[in-house]
């Protein structure tokens, strides 16, 4: 079978336009051909990059899922209250408590935020589990101001081990400190402490407060220091307790609060007259204690007339007879006698901004 063609169509097909069409083709073909070898060269190592990063994030995931929900866990802090690792802060059961304290049988003391019993883990760790009056966060709020209190580690205030928030239930597991509070030591004939067991006790109670005043990530005001809240170890060493429970507020504010806190005689003037409360309120109520550890009996009913009581007993140069606890017989430093009474008459100026801080109260009683 033969087609005809003109000469004409003939020489168009040789032309160099025809040519160049062809030759364009030619390459847009081969270029089109080559496309697809380039990108499956390239794609398995993006989507095998990709696959690596997407197992390394679920591993980063169920390592720290494991670490909460396992371990339960919140900080572990070193000497200067920074955290370290997760370790040993954990939420504990209502039923798990209730079953430590035998149905909260034993009570230790009663504060002002609430009872303390005594308890004992399953792991047989005895502790004092605090069950909290009067709190109605829910728990995703009270775990937040908890787990603040739960950083704060220093050897002068009581340690805490976990909390329990669950339906209507707060409370506070804390570290057992074995010789009970400074009160019972001072205010009864039985176990009275010795001249040296209480100026350790008023340095060691400075230290706690400083921390919490001035080396804490958040500025903590106890706003209830009492012999009641100073514990003793076995070794007679004092642990500050209930601190943080009040109010956590910045490090550069103060603020009035909506109602007086604290225990009646031992509260600053400046709760009374609705002042700015800031950390000389704590101050304050450290001199009452000063003055409470040299006389040796609960002074709070007395607190207004003490000041100057006691000015004068200094002055006349009376103090070893007419101030100090008769139950030390006389055994007493002197200097360390008139460094606590003169430290304390600082403490309890009406005017807060007279009084020392905290840090200052320690330097004092140590130098």
């Amino acid at each position: 079978m033969y087609i005809k063609v003109s000469r004409n169509d003939f020489s168009l097909l040789n032309s160099p336009v025809t040519s160049e069409i062809g030759l364009r083709c030619s390459r847009s073909d081969s270029s089109d051909f080559r496309t697809p070898k380039k990108r499956s060269v390239i794609k398995y190592p993006l989507g095998f990059a990709a696959a690596v990063g997407l197992v390394e994030i679920v591993c980063i995931l169920l390592g720290w899922l494991y670490m909460f929900r396992v371990h339960k866990t919140s900080f572990d802090f070193d000497s200067q209250g920074y955290s370290a690792i997760p370790l040993g802060f954990k939420k504990f059961s209502f039923a798990e408590l209730k079953k430590a304290t035998n149905n909260f049988t034993i009570k230790l003391r009663k504060g002002a935020f609430g009872s303390v019993y005594k308890g004992v883990l399953a792991d047989e760790k005895v502790v004092a589990v605090k069950r909290l009056e009067g709190v109605s966060q829910s728990e995703e709020q009270f775990w937040a101001e908890v787990s603040m209190i739960g950083r704060v580690h220093h050897m002068n205030l009581v340690r805490m081990y976990g909390f329990c928030a669950e339906g209507h239930h707060r409370l506070l597991v804390y570290e057992f400190v074995e010789n009970g509070s400074l009160d019972k030591h001072l205010f009864t004939g039985s176990e009275p402490l010795g001249w040296k067991e209480r100026f350790a006790v008023a340095v060691g109670t400075a230290k706690g407060l400083a921390y919490l005043h001035e080396e804490c990530l958040e500025w903590i005001l106890h706003c209830d220091v009492k012999p009641q809240n100073i514990l003793l170890d076995g070794k007679f060493s004092p642990k500050l307790s209930d601190f943080g429970l009040v109010k956590l507020v910045d490090r550069e504010s103060a603020f009035s609060f909506s109602k007086v806190r604290g225990t009646r005689g031992y509260v600053a003037p400046e709760w009374v007259i609705n002042l700015p409360i800031t950390a000389k309120a704590d101050v304050y109520s450290f001199g009452i204690v000063l003055f409470e550890i040299v006389i040796g009996r609960d002074t709070s009913d007395q607190s207004r007339n003490l000041v100057q009581w006691v000015s004068k007993k200094m002055e006349e140069g009376k103090l070893l007879e007419d101030v100090v606890d008769a139950k030390l017989n006389g055994i007493v430093d002197m200097e360390e006698l008139e460094t606590v009474v003169r430290t304390a008459l600082f403490c309890v100026d009406q005017d807060p901004s007279s009084r020392p801080s905290m840090s200052q109260i320690v330097e004092m009683l140590s130098g």
